[in-house]
């Protein structure tokens, strides 16, 4: 019975583990490949900092999937633009974003706005 199972016709056992070392290596590729497309999906593209949540919060600043969205996509926009710290803003709501974190580090309002002066930031991004 070992004999039948240890022997397969015409192939010698240098390309049996050359073989199986190929199909190992094509797996593990394919499940590799399969892991980090599921990672990616599953990963948030964009998260707000404790101080940022707690600011839209007293802001009265909606975050809504729609928003998280607009700021996913600037946030890759800024990214193929090589931009690390921006300001994606509206007419009514400002975030200042680190770029390469994918991280809301702070919201304003509209009428906090129109008095301030944005630094530390190498973009700009007009929400859609």
């Amino acid at each position: 019975m070992a004999e039948r199972i240890n022997s397969i016709q015409g192939v010698s056992p240098v390309e049996r583990v050359q073989r199986v070392s190929q199909l190992s290596r094509a797996a593990s590729g394919q499940f590799g490949a399969l892991l980090n497309q599921e990672l990616k999906v599953a990963e948030p593209a964009i998260s707000f900092s404790k101080h940022a949540q707690s600011r839209a919060a007293e802001r009265g600043i909606q975050v809504d999937e729609t928003l998280m969205g607009q700021l996913a996509d600037s946030v890759e926009r800024a990214q193929a633009k090589g931009a690390t710290n921006i300001l994606a803003f509206d007419a009514t709501r400002a975030f200042i974003i680190n770029v390469p974190h994918g991280r809301v580090i702070t919201t304003m309002s509209q009428e906090e706005m129109e008095e301030n002066i944005f630094t530390n930031i190498d973009g700009a991004v007009l929400l859609k």
